[in-house]
């Protein structure tokens, strides 16, 4: 009898076990986004099937069901289109090609301008040039003369304008020029950096590296360290750098194995960190607030228009001083991931701008001056990397070329500017100034009849398609023509510098619409009312399938 008792304890305490175990992992599934991007493991496995396939004329034209009078239309205006790139952008694209062959980015970004289905066709007739000769205000030109109004930003490093890190690189480089590239010891400007990141961001300490990814890297390491627990969470579709920690799916060869990738702004992300004892730290890319779990926008998946942004700010405190209050709590590290953001919502960047203070952040881009670096900036406690009672316990950290003296001399400049006139000038209601300006462009938009839109949280925009479509990614070579330069992502992101006047931007609205309306007119809006974005995607299915099996 005794032993009886004792299997059906042993069997209970299994059943209970088990059950705890399956309703831990219950929180852990209801957490996650219910797209791909929530779910990296499954969208690397079908990301490996998907087969590689391309529309021949026939398709290519009339995917929407267009009539054969508009196939017509929309033939002759990608050969004119062809044309008149190969006429003004030649010098540029003869380069471009030359050197396509030797450097492997840019086989990758002339890759994926366009939907992979239309690349042989579209993507050879419309190529596009990769350098550029000179900046001027808010401008550059190319190496046959053309002038572009500069929307790139430089992927995030140009906040001031373009002469602004010229100075920049030539102040800072003037500074340290005695001392030269010596690595190791540190120029003295290095000691006056730390005491202005200290005070912008209300820490205690600061480590440098040669980049954002190294310093997410870093901040990361320190969590683990610190906690000694395993985990990372980080929010469906945020980016932050290329490691394959916090790049777990598509783009990642090596299967992730202590990175939660969850729902942002979900209660049942919460219920997961209060419950979970693995949890390191909580990675958070403020950019992520303009379009909250969908990963960053490029014109190469744009096949219908489902794209979606819309910035909520209130939204995001309420959301983030939630985040700060539980991992205050589980001893979490919450770490604001500013690499891209940092100082361009605020001097004091997403901190102060929403008014939640981390436990590290990390720097990058602008913060250099132009040149290339990263910064970790935390509390003490964070961010030791020995223990007393433990000498031969560390959390190693170097890099070569961090707190190189020219970085250092021109992110000292950079720092420097951040109380002058002019910059604070740039700052000064700038929201304000930016969400008019979203709003004056949407009404002319609107006016002009055309089925754009345009998102924005403060100077980052991305472009939105109102009407079912399978063509909207060609809006980017129209806008080029009108020149307006873009990055390799196309119209998911623009990335407007502070210094652009009323005058500047009224030129960019113009030559905006003018590029749609131009697009318009050459019928690839055509409007099928049967056509929906949930067709359009069940037709995409359908062709993989058939080409696949």
């Amino acid at each position: 009898m005794n032993e009886s008792m004792a299997w059906l304890a042993v069997g209970g305490g299994a059943l209970l076990y088990g059950a705890a175990r399956v309703k831990t992992r219950l929180e852990l599934s209801l957490a996650k986004h219910r797209s791909l991007t929530g779910h990296p493991r499954m969208a690397r496995r079908m990301a490996a099937q998907l087969p590689n396939y391309g529309y021949d004329e026939a398709q290519a034209f009339g995917l929407d069901g267009a009539p054969v009078e508009v196939m017509g239309l929309r033939k002759t205006a990608l050969a004119r289109l062809a044309a008149e790139y190969a006429s003004r952008f030649a010098h540029s694209l003869q380069l471009t090609r030359a050197a396509e062959g030797d450097i492997s980015d840019m086989q990758f970004i002339a890759a994926y301008k366009v939907p992979y289905q239309f690349r042989e066709l579209f993507g050879k007739a419309l190529k596009t040039g990769s350098f550029v000769q000179s900046t001027a205000g808010v401008t550059l030109t190319d190496m046959d003369g053309n002038v572009f109004y500069d929307l790139t930003g430089s992927y995030g490093v140009n906040l001031f304008g373009n002469d602004f890190y010229k100075d920049c690189i030539r102040q800072g480089s003037a500074m340290v020029a005695e001392l030269g590239p010596v690595l190791g010891s540190y120029h003295p400007v290095v000691a006056d950096n730390a005491q202005r990141l200290k005070a912008i961001s209300g820490m205690d300490e600061v480590s440098f590296h040669m980049s954002g990814t190294e310093a997410v890297m870093q901040a990361v390491r320190l969590a683990r360290y610190h906690t000694k627990r395993t985990h990372l969470l980080r929010f469906c579709g945020a980016y932050h750098g290329w490691w394959g920690d916090v790049q777990p799916g598509i783009g990642n060869p090596v299967t992730e194995r202590d990175t939660y990738t969850l729902k942002d702004m979900g209660e049942a992300t919460l219920r997961v960190l209060r419950k979970r004892k693995d949890i390191a730290c909580v990675l958070v890319n403020p950019l992520q607030a303009l379009h909250p779990n969908i990963g960053a926008p490029g014109d190469s998946s744009l096949l219908d228009s489902g794209r979606s942004a819309h910035f909520d700010r209130a939204a995001t405190t309420r959301w983030l001083k939630e985040l700060r209050q539980i991992c205050t709590e589980k001893n979490i590290a919450l770490i604001f991931d500013e690499v891209f953001v940092g100082f361009r919502l605020a001097p004091g960047g997403a901190q102060e701008y929403f008014g939640v203070q981390a436990d590290m952040v990390t720097y990058g881009k602008t913060l250099g001056g132009g040149l290339p670096v990263g910064v970790v900036c935390g509390q003490h406690a964070w961010m030791k990397r020995f223990r007393e009672e433990a000498p031969a316990d560390i959390c190693f950290a170097r890099g070569t070329f961090n707190a190189h003296p020219y970085v250092m001399g021109a992110m000292n400049v950079f720092l420097q500017s951040l109380n002058t006139a002019p910059v604070q000038a740039m700052y000064a209601g700038q929201d304000a100034r930016w969400d008019q300006r979203t709003t004056d462009l949407n009404q002319r938009l609107a006016a002009a009849g055309v089925p754009v839109q345009v998102a924005n949280m403060s100077s980052i925009w991305t472009v939105l398609y109102t009407q079912p479509a399978c063509y909207n990614w060609l809006l980017q070579h129209y806008l080029r023509l009108e020149g307006l330069a873009l990055s390799w992502v196309g119209t998911g992101r623009f990335i407007f510098s502070l210094n652009y006047s009323d005058a500047d931007f009224a030129a960019v609205a113009e030559r905006f619409v003018r590029a749609a309306q131009a697009m318009q007119a050459d019928g690839w809006w055509w409007h099928n009312p049967a056509l929906t974005n949930k067709g359009i995607k069940r037709r995409v299915l359908r062709e993989m399938l058939a080409q696949k099996f």
